[in-house]
């Protein structure tokens, strides 16, 4: 009687998180830093239809890598989240926290107990009116939860551009001088000039009422780097 298969549950993890971590490195980064009036996110995007970048609800954001099948199906959970729970309390009662810790949840429990992980890295961002009260929220294919301050990377080559921002990054920089920042990390991470109709550009601007999401177009991203 042959024995039966086995592979150690540390084996299991390991060869998930190397298979989960695989898919994710190919997928093109995804810069969010804060500037002086809000939150930038930046993205290397070649498709005009399928954004890597969203609004999920008044002051809440969501950014995400990897496949993208699967974390556009992460997004349409947490819109729904956040309507639910905005309709059946109140809507400061949906934030950042909340949204992120069942993100977690429910990628803890995929990693955990299903055969294949998803191949995800995700970002949930809040501004508030006063700055040192934004959240930023990185969420990994396992669930693991990072609060992040001033800067963050989720993608492919995010390390050699953290670095690279780590260097340069300062707080309370101007839209401009954010984006030229953004868009000089991407390009040495990728040793190109990138095109700027591959550029996905939005922002959570403090200055705008209720709704604080805002993509920014081609002719305004021109404008702003050029002036």
């Amino acid at each position: 009687m042959p024995l039966p298969y086995y592979v150690s549950p540390e084996q299991m993890m390991q060869d998930k998180a190397e298979y989960a971590q695989k898919g994710i490195s190919k997928g093109r980064s995804i810069i969010v830093l804060e500037y002086q009036d809000g939150i930038l996110f930046f993205a290397d995007n070649p498709s005009s239809s399928l954004n890597k970048i969203s609004e999920v609800y008044d002051r809440i954001a969501f950014a995400g890598a990897g496949k993208y099948s699967e974390f556009e199906s992460l997004r349409k959970a947490g819109i729904r989240h956040a309507d639910l729970k905005g309709y059946a309390y109140s809507r400061e009662d949906v934030t950042a926290k909340s949204l992120a810790n069942a993100y977690s949840q429910s990628l803890g429990t995929i990693f955990s107990q299903e055969i294949k992980p998803l191949e995800v890295e995700i970002l949930v961002a809040e501004i508030h009116d006063s700055p040192d009260k934004n959240e930023i929220y990185r969420i990994l294919y396992d669930g693991n939860i990072s609060d992040e301050k001033g800067y963050t990377v989720i993608g492919g080559r995010a390390d050699a551009i953290k670095i690279f921002l780590k260097e340069r990054y300062s707080s309370n920089m101007p839209l401009k001088d954010a984006l030229k920042l953004s868009i000089e990390a991407l390009e040495s991470a990728v040793n190109m000039k990138l095109a700027q109709e591959n550029m996905e550009v939005a922002v959570l601007d403090r200055n705008k009422n209720r709704r604080k999401f805002r993509r920014i177009k081609i002719d305004e991203l021109t404008a702003i780097i050029g002036s």
